[in-house]
């Protein structure tokens, strides 16, 4: 009897690659499934998970409000900041009162580094571009300033932009200490209940194994850090991989909800969708 192929999407980046390492690296199997990966940035994914395609994803936190009716939250796998975020950063300036009527590149329509920018800048406008060229563009000039992903949140120092907001402080600071869902992996609802629960466990197994054999794990995930070395790698992956990726629990969840009613609140989002894990 063949396997079934199940096609998972995740983001060519460290974190998301030391999550997958045990499935990628088949040290983790699933009896009677096998994992086909589908590696884009987290923008298609989101717009894939639209239409439904692929069985698993990562999906930005923004997006699961429009794709709720297809697809179930794994209860693993999500990156949620405690206390660090998306950074909003220029060249220019160092505050946000400066950025009234100036261009800020922002990271994708769907992404939730977009939808915390509009909650709280009240009114700046942006212009959504891929999120590795934000650096290049705000630098040329195009853009007077730019809100960061992934690792160019711990490296925009040395190349010289000065900090005006980092969103995971600002969400600590208003809420407690709540961590901020960014990311999560979510498994689609036709599986049914009994796939999607061995899924999820599969890809806990996965993290789990990344974090028990990090000499393998680290280095396969920097193939994706896009330059950066192996001290600021293994440091991003060990703030967006933590005990609240294998299991979000009652925290993550309460994060969730807060970021979905904040949105709908603002009309960002057309409705708080019902968050069921698995």
């Amino acid at each position: 009897m063949t396997d079934r192929i199940i096609h998972v999407g995740h983001s060519p980046d460290p974190d998301d690659a030391f999550m997958f390492y045990g499935l990628s690296s088949g040290k983790v199997k699933l009896d009677g499934i096998a994992i086909a990966h589908q590696l884009e940035d987290i923008q298609t994914l989101n717009a894939r998970a639209m239409k439904g395609e692929l069985e698993v994803t990562a999906i930005s936190a923004h997006a699961y409000a429009y794709v709720a009716d297809k697809y179930w939250i794994m209860t693993t796998g999500a990156s949620m900041g405690e206390g660090y975020g998306p950074v909003l950063v220029s060249k220019k300036y160092s505050r946000l009162s400066e950025l009234a009527g100036k261009r800020v590149a922002t990271p994708g329509k769907l992404t939730t580094a977009t939808l915390l920018f509009k909650i709280f800048t009240d009114g700046i406008s942006n212009t959504d571009v891929p999120f590795d060229e934000i650096f290049d563009r705000v630098e040329s000039g195009e853009f007077d300033a730019g809100l960061l992903i992934h690792e160019g949140q711990i490296t925009y120092r040395e190349m010289g932009f000065n900090k005006i907001l980092d969103f995971g402080e600002l969400w600590a600071e208003r809420f407690n200490g709540l961590p901020l869902p960014l990311g999560l992996d979510v498994v689609r609802k036709d599986l049914g209940e009994d796939l999607a629960r061995k899924l999820s466990h599969g890809l806990k197994q996965s993290i789990h194994f990344g974090y028990t054999h990090q000499s393998q794990a680290i280095p396969y995930a920097l193939q994706y850090g896009r330059g950066i070395g192996e001290e600021l790698g293994a440091k991003f992956v060990k703030m967006y991989v933590s005990e609240l990726t294998v299991d979000m629990g009652t925290r993550g969840k309460k994060a969730l909800e807060r970021l979905f009613n904040m949105g709908h609140e603002r009309n960002l989002i057309p409705a708080v969708p019902p968050i069921s894990l698995y």
